[in-house]
C-alpha cells in the first residue's frame, strides 16, 4: 500500500498524494525570481528556480549562467541548469561552489533520527552534463548530526540519466521539531581538495562532498542540469511523483512570494495612520509564510495616490518597505516619507504602465 506523501501548505499535510516525498519543487516548475541569472559565482543567493540556492566558499574563479531550462527528460517541462562562463582550471583547496536546498525540520520527524529506528532515505534525480565526470553531493544534518557525502557518474554526455543514492538513517542525533533547517541536499559544481573525499558509509562530522572531479568547472561552456529530484523514505527509488504547477507554487510560496502593485487606475488601497506610515491595513497572503520576513521592493520608487486629505488625488513618488506580519499570514506596506498623508487612504500603484514588485523572503 502506498505511503503518505509529505507536502505542506500552511503547515498542513496534503493527504492521499501517494508515497513519502520530502523534496519540494523537484520538477523545477516554479521560478518566481526569474528564469535566468548571469555572473553567478561568489554570491550566495536564490537566483532562478525556487527553493534551489547557489552557494560558494573562498571566492572561486569559476562563473556560471544559471537558468530554468526547458531542456528536460521525457515527462518533465523544466530543469535547473548551470553553464560555465569562466573556467576554474585549478581550484584552491578550500574552494566550493554548489547548489543546495534546505528541508524544513518539522517535515522530517517521520525519519526518526536520533533513535535506533532511524529511517534510510533514497535520493533520486535526473542529470545531464556536456562532460563526463564524477560529481559529488552531500546531505547535511543541520541540527548538529553531521554530514553524508556521496557521488554519481556522468556516463553518457548530453544525455539524461537517472541516478539513485541511498543514505542510512542517523541514529545518533535527532532533527528538531521546528520551522528551522532540518536537512540540506547539495550538488557540487566545483570542489577543492579540502571538501571532497571518499563516499560515506555512515553519518560523520565535517562538510565534505563525496568523490568529485572538477571536469565540469574546468571546461569552457560546459553545462550541468538537474530535475526530478526526489527524496523518499526507504531504500528504493520509485517513480517521480508529479505535482501540478499550482501545488508546487503554493509549496514554494511558504518560503518566498511577491506581489505586484496594480496599474495606475487599479491601485491597492491601504489606510495611513500618520505622516509616514501606511501599514494599518494588513493584506492577507495567499499562502502563509514559514516565518516573519522583511520584504524588499524591487523598484527603487513607487507611485502612491493620496485621497480624502484635502489635496485631492495627489500623485507622489517614494520608497516603500514591505513587511510580513508576525504570524506570516499577511503583509503591510510602509511609505518612507508620505508627508501629505494623515489618517487617510493611500493607494499603492504602478508608475503608469509599469508593474511594481515587492518580495517577501522566508527562506531557510
Amino acid at each position: 500500500m502506498p505511503l503518505s506523501k509529505i507536502q505542506t501548505v500552511d503547515n498542513q499535510v496534503i493527504p492521499n498524494l501517494g508515497r513519502r516525498n520530502l523534496i519540494i519543487n523537484g520538477a523545477m516548475q516554479v521560478a518566481q525570481r526569474g528564469t535566468s541569472a548571469t555572473g553567478i559565482g561568489i554570491t550566495v543567493a536564490y537566483n532562478t528556480v525556487d527553493r534551489w540556492r547557489f552557494a560558494d566558499s573562498n571566492n572561486p574563479t569559476g562563473r556560471f549562467t544559471q537558468t530554468q531550462s526547458t531542456d528536460a527528460p521525457d515527462g518533465f517541462g523544466f530543469s535547473h541548469k548551470f553553464e560555465v562562463t569562466t573556467i576554474d582550471g585549478a581550484p584552491s583547496d578550500t574552494d566550493m561552489q554548489y547548489t543546495d536546498q534546505f528541508i524544513e525540520a518539522q517535515n522530517l520527524q517521520l525519519l526518526k533520527y536520533g533513535t535506533s529506528n532511524a529511517e534510510s532515505v533514497t535520493l533520486s534525480f535526473y542529470v545531464k552534463s556536456s562532460v563526463a565526470s564524477t560529481m559529488g553531493l552531500r546531505l547535511q544534518h543541520e541540527d548538529g548530526g553531521g554530514n553524508y557525502g556521496a557521488s554519481y557518474t556522468i556516463n553518457a554526455v548530453n544525455t539524461w540519466e537517472r541516478k539513485t543514492i541511498t543514505v542510512p538513517g542517523n541514529t545518533s542525533t535527532a532533527i528538531n521539531n521546528d520551522t528551522g533547517r532540518g536537512l540540506r541536499i547539495s550538488f557540487a559544481l566545483n570542489v577543492g581538495d579540502d571538501y571532497k573525499g571518499s563516499n560515506s558509509t555512515a553519518w560523520g562530522n565535517g562538510s565534505t562532498f563525496g568523490a568529485h572531479t572538477n571536469t565540469f568547472v574546468g571546461t569552457a561552456n560546459a553545462t550541468w542540469q538537474v530535475t526530478g529530484v526526489q527524496l523518499e523514505v526507504g531504500s528504493l527509488a520509485t517513480d517521480f511523483e508529479h505535482l501540478s504547477f499550482a501545488e508546487e507554487l503554493a509549496l514554494c510560496m511558504r518560503y518566498f512570494q511577491k506581489f505586484t502593485a496594480q496599474l495606475r487606475y487599479y491601485p491597492e488601497v491601504f489606510r495611513g495612520t500618520n505622516g509616514n506610515v501606511a501599514d494599518t491595513n494588513i493584506k492577507l497572503l495567499p499562502v502563509p509564510m514559514r516565518a516573519t520576513s522583511t520584504g524588499t521592493a524591487s523598484s527603487e520608487t513607487i507611485r502612491y495616490f493620496s485621497a480624502l486629505n484635502g489635496t485631492g488625488n495627489s500623485q507622489e513618488t517614494d520608497n516603500i518597505t514591505v513587511n510580513c506580519v508576525d504570524d506570516g499570514k499577511g503583509y503591510k506596506i510602509r511609505i518612507s516619507s508620505a508627508s501629505t498623508i494623515s489618517n487617510n487612504e493611500l493607494a499603492i500603484a504602478a508608475n503608469y504602465s509599469d508593474g511594481v514588485v515587492a518580495e517577501l523572503d522566508a527562506e531557510l
